[in-house]
């Protein structure tokens, strides 16, 4: 233990004396310089944000270009996100030791090669490979994002600060489907993938002569490297068993070998946490039963958020026959009524705790998802139905998200904040990789049962698509029902005691 803690102090003081410099003066003078800041880290977050939302829009451009399943497509947005959940804690344990700076910064470099080789890959098995070196690049980003605003605003600026940051992943999230359908109307799928490249090398040159030195690094932090080498297998395994259970068959060898792979680990990786004197997540936060449930049900909205994500740009162009420049203004309102009801989530819980709004915006999901059910027609004519049930949807959505992460802080105990923080990205990145696998690989299933065995969605028939969709969306529903139960379940002012 002696030589490895040696061995992490010695790399950190080396890295930071010798490769986090210090912002350039005539900038780390100016009286605006914590808001510069800011904004470099705003560059991060809105280009995290708007790479999440294209992500679906792209799937169906893909499973044409490579002529292949929707499963085996899914891959390139599931790959993403499960290298994102399980890398983001380590990463933010390790900058605490080598400086945020200069994982930020990396975290751009990084960003900008996987994204090149994206638009350059020549198959789906490079196009994948290509994004889960994207995701590490999102990942440093998104794990040292929050610290490095926090300690520029100071205490009397945090709000603000936060909310700058969080207003640009919501332009993020709003404008992704937009940007992805005039890309893939106009330039192809590649250019997806392409327009990262120009913000990120703006982020890493702003952050290298901008970002301030990490201060206060931990001089005898220890690194949980048991729980790192557990975590990325462990969710990989589940969702090998979540994204191609359809192909598989649910009594194949690959199957059950999948599923009894991720139980072992995950017993493993839970009794290695709770030995570990620096756990990766501290179990220490589940003993707290509104921690448990706000986690689980923002796992269970992150999932039908983005299970509805993954379906709708198949309905608009399989069909309703949009391009995807339409397609991406359709699926744009979505996020749009979420960014605009958020605000409205935080008042609500401020007033009222936690289990008053989140129960509300589930039931609004549902009024949404029932809607949505019955909108799906025949005709073009249904589809300002089908708008106004994906409004009442966001808008749901929205009152739920920041009462729901309010609550799962507020649950925490003080001295482990930065570790629910941690373990809420885990969850976030983990629900929408769920949704992603889940909702493709029920859409597959029920295609294959009406009989399209090739499990592609190309030339399906429209009236079959539709019928296949509305199936899809009585699955999605399970988790807003699930999210619902567990935000019943909430003390009404969202903490309990530990074991109680």
């Amino acid at each position: 233990m002696a030589a490895s803690a040696w061995s992490i102090a010695g790399i950190r003081d080396a890295l930071v004396s010798g490769c986090e410099p210090a912002p350039a003066p005539a900038v780390a003078c100016l009286p605006s310089y914590r808001w510069l800041v800011v904004g470099v880290v705003s560059i991060g977050a809105f280009m995290g944000q708007v790479d999440a939302s294209i992500a679906q829009l792209l799937l169906p451009s893909l499973e044409h270009a490579f002529g292949t399943s929707l499963s085996a497509v899914s891959w390139v947005a599931v790959a993403y996100l499960l290298t994102m959940a399980a890398l983001m804690p380590i990463f933010g344990r390790l900058a605490d030791m080598l400086g945020h700076k200069l994982l930020y910064t990396a975290g751009f470099v990084v960003f900008v090669i996987g994204s090149g080789l994206c638009g350059f890959a020549p198959n789906l098995p490079l196009l994948v490979a290509a994004r889960v070196l994207q995701a590490i690049g999102g990942a440093l980003l998104s794990a040292n994002s929050v610290a490095i605003v926090v300690a520029a605003a100071g205490p009397k600026e945090r709000g603000r600060a936060v909310g700058i940051q969080a207003a640009a992943q919501a332009i993020g999230l709003c404008a992704g489907p937009v940007i992805g359908g005039i890309l893939l109307s106009t330039l192809g799928w590649q250019w997806v993938f392409w327009i990262n490249v120009p913000f990120g090398i703006a982020g890493a040159l702003a952050g290298w002569f901008i970002l301030p030195v990490t201060q206060h690094l931990a001089s005898d932090a220890r690194f949980d490297f048991k729980g790192a080498l557990l975590l990325g297998p462990t969710l990989t395994a589940f969702m090998m068993v979540l994204n191609e259970g359809q192909a598989w068959g649910a009594t194949s060898p690959a199957f059950l070998g999948a599923l009894a792979t991720g139980i072992i680990l995950l017993i493993v990786f839970i009794r290695a946490e709770m030995r570990s004197s620096s756990p990766l997540l501290d179990p220490r936060l589940f003993r707290s039963h509104a921690f448990a449930l706000a986690n689980a049900g923002s796992l269970m909205s992150y999932a039908l958020l983005f299970g509805i994500m993954l379906l709708m740009p198949f309905v608009f162009e399989r069909a309703y026959l949009d391009d995807p420049l339409a397609a991406g203004l359709r699926l744009a309102i979505i996020p749009i009524a979420i960014s605009l009801l958020a605000p409205v989530s935080g008042i609500l819980y401020d007033r009222l705790g936690p289990r008053v709004p989140t129960l509300l915006a589930m039931a609004v999901c549902l009024a949404g998802l029932g809607y949505l059910y019955t909108a799906l027609g025949d005709t073009r004519a249904d589809l300002i139905h089908v708008m106004i049930a994906l409004a009442i949807f966001g808008v749901g959505q929205g009152l739920f998200t920041a009462a729901n992460n309010t609550a799962i802080m507020a649950a925490a105990p003080p001295e482990l904040s930065g570790e629910a923080g941690g373990l809420l990205n885990v969850t976030r990145a983990f629900g929408i990789s769920m949704g992603i696998a889940s909702a493709s690989e029920m859409l597959s299933w029920r295609l294959a049962a009406m009989g399209d065995a090739g499990g592609s969605t190309m030339n399906v028939a429209p009236a079959l698509m539709l019928e296949a969709s509305r199936e899809v969306v009585l699955f999605l529903a399970l988790f807003a029902i699930l999210a619902a139960i567990a935000s019943a379940v909430q003390p009404r002012n969202g903490t309990i005691s530990p074991g109680k």
